[in-house]
């Protein structure tokens, strides 16, 4: 039998994908156990809060374990995957040694995390954990004493290391398990039911273990919950109400279960979804809102639509999707260069208003993960067969749920197309940290007073939504009446832009 030596294991962590973000979900594997990997080969995909992401390998080797299965939600930093890169494998004749590499690791640790930010090949990096190294598995466990064993199983369920097990050497027998680990700093919990107990309140080392060799179990953190919340008037009486608890336990978790499955179906709110709900109510809450709505004769400019397609080749736009979307971009982009005031944000922290001088121009998106606002860098430099190509990149990207972090950064003004859904309009929220955002409503053949007759005209209602802390009604106003002008005689995109 040959074991691998701890020392040729490398630990691939969660990589910081995106700027701020805390946590990942990993939607799929591409390797499994045993497979060979090599410098650069994408191991997983990750969802994180707004896009799917592939995660490379930073090294060569064999795949030793696969740390959580698909469809888990990791924290940054915390190991997915560990790699054998020694190569081979060495003999494990001798347990006898194995302790001396667990001293000799010690020291190692600081050079192998460092004192700054981890480099990986995806995001910004993680920053260095005190997490030590998995144990190996097999000949070592059962060289090891009682509580070392013990100490074993903990790191196996929570990715810590064994160095805290050489100075708890009471042989205790193994009914002792349970008290052992509620004198240990962290209790026997598999890393789901450590993240429950963080969402309840729950403090782990006070949860009395049900589980086999005293591991926490969901449904312990349950009982403690319930424990916690049914003695709310008493001041603190642990220790005497403990049997009390247990029948206010089942009522407590009743209405978990009390839903009709067949005629309700629960889903958990992460991802897309979690991120979404948190910058709507976060922006809603925050910005003050205010939306403005004009009805506009929009025939001339679905005609230049219908020329453009017609012609490509006449005006440059070969091989080039061609949309109202296209031409409303166009004619917002102008409308903020008459107003220039109208593209900032506001920097609650040094009490300022950020003026722009470029326009990362946002398109909300509706895709299968949920909605997402990717943004064209730089849109007021582009030409109109320049601002068609990234839109049409950009579209293409979104809906194959390929949009990266960055794509998603650094936005000034949005348009949202309800439109396309056949909705007359909307009240948009902004996206966070932007000053506005454009809804535009269906394009329908409507009655309309044209030349002083009425006629049939292609009509369509437009809403402007602003954040009214530093855009007054009257810049508000403006932008939203240019953008109207513009789709209404298309020409002014020659003489205002």
């Amino acid at each position: 039998m040959t074991t691998m030596t701890e020392a040729s294991v490398r630990e691939f962590k969660m990589p910081d994908v995106g700027e701020g973000l805390t946590e990942a979900e990993i939607l799929k594997w591409y390797v499994q156990p045993g497979d060979t990997v090599t410098d650069g080969q994408v191991v997983c995909e990750v969802e994180t809060a707004k896009a799917a992401v592939e995660l490379p390998i930073p090294y060569d080797g064999v795949v030793r374990e696969l740390r959580f299965p698909e469809g888990t939600t990791v924290d940054v930093g915390v190991s997915i995957i560990a790699v054998d890169v020694s190569g081979g494998s060495a003999p494990a004749d001798a347990p006898a040694p194995a302790p001396t590499p667990a001293a000799e690791r010690q020291p190692e640790e600081p050079k192998a995390e460092g004192s700054g930010r981890q480099p990986v090949l995806v995001g910004y990096g993680v920053a260095a954990s005190s997490t030590k190294r998995r144990p190996r598995k097999g000949a070592e466990i059962p060289a090891q004493e009682p509580a070392a064993a013990s100490v074993s199983v903990q790191a196996e369920l929570n990715g810590h290391g064994t160095a805290p097990a050489a100075a708890p050497a009471p042989a205790a027998p193994a009914p002792a398990a349970p008290g052992q680990a509620a004198d240990r700093s962290r209790p026997l919990a598999k890393p789901p039911v450590r993240k429950l107990a963080k969402d309840l309140g729950v403090d782990l080392a006070s949860v009395v273990p049900s589980g086999p060799d005293g591991i926490v179990t969901r449904e312990d953190v349950h009982a403690a919950a319930a424990s916690a919340q049914a003695p709310a008037l008493p001041t603190a009486p642990e220790p005497v109400p403990a049997a009390a608890p247990a029948p206010a336990t089942a009522p407590a978790q009743a209405p978990a279960a009390s839903y009709d499955t067949a005629r309700e179906t629960r889903v958990p709110i992460k991802g897309v979804r979690k991120a979404t709900a948190a910058a709507m109510v976060g922006s809603a809450f925050t910005a003050p809102h205010v939306t403005e709505f004009v009805t506009v004769d929009v025939t001339r400019t679905m005609k230049l639509v219908e020329e453009l397609k017609r012609d490509p080749d006449k005006y440059g736009m070969q091989g080039l999707r061609v949309n109202p979307l296209l031409l409303i971009a166009k004619a917002l982009l102008v409308a903020i260069r008459r107003n220039p005031d109208v593209n900032a944000s506001w920097d609650e922290a040094n009490q300022e208003i950020v003026r722009k001088h470029y326009v990362n121009l946002g398109i909300a998106a509706a895709t299968p993960r949920g909605l997402i606002v990717p943004n064209i860098k730089d849109a007021h430099d582009k030409t109109l067969p320049q601002l068609a190509e990234a839109l049409g990149e950009l579209v293409a990207t979104a809906r194959e749920g390929r949009t990266s972090p960055a794509a998603m950064q650094g936005g000034t003004v949005t348009i949202t197309n309800v439109g396309v859904f056949g909705v007359d309009t909307g009240t948009p929220i902004l996206n966070p940290g932007e000053s506005a955002i454009l809804a535009v409503g269906s394009i329908k053949l409507q009655p309309w007073v044209h030349k002083g007759k009425v006629k049939p005209r292609q009509v369509a209602t437009l809403a402007l939504s602003f954040d009214h802390r530093l855009v007054d009604g009257e810049l508000g106003s403006k932008v939203l009446a240019d953008v109207a002008a513009v789709l209404e005689q298309p020409k002014r995109l020659i003489t205002w832009g």
